[in-house]
């Protein structure tokens, strides 16, 4: 079994990271734990950039993530998170 990618998280995401309610951050890891099993099991952020298929967006409810697949280093980087809660 190939072992899950690590998970980075730029400036930007960290803080909103730390910001959000405990239930809204473990759910932030359970999407993320999904991803860094199977980074291309989220949709393509944008499906008409044929160029931008490592780069994907997560949601579940109201929680949106958009990171990055590094395949050379195998990690994820978050880019960016939202909550609308």
């Amino acid at each position: 079994m190939t072992e899950p990618y690590a998970v980075r998280f730029s400036a930007p995401a960290a803080k909103t990271l730390d910001a959000l309610p405990e239930h809204i951050e473990d759910t932030v890891w359970d999407v993320l734990d999904a991803a860094a099993a199977d980074p291309w099991g989220f949709r393509q952020f944008n499906a008409d950039d044929p160029e931008g298929q490592d780069v994907r967006h997560a949601s579940v409810g109201q929680l949106s993530l958009t990171y990055w697949v590094n395949r050379s280093l195998r990690r994820l980087s978050v880019i960016n998170i939202t909550w609308l809660g």
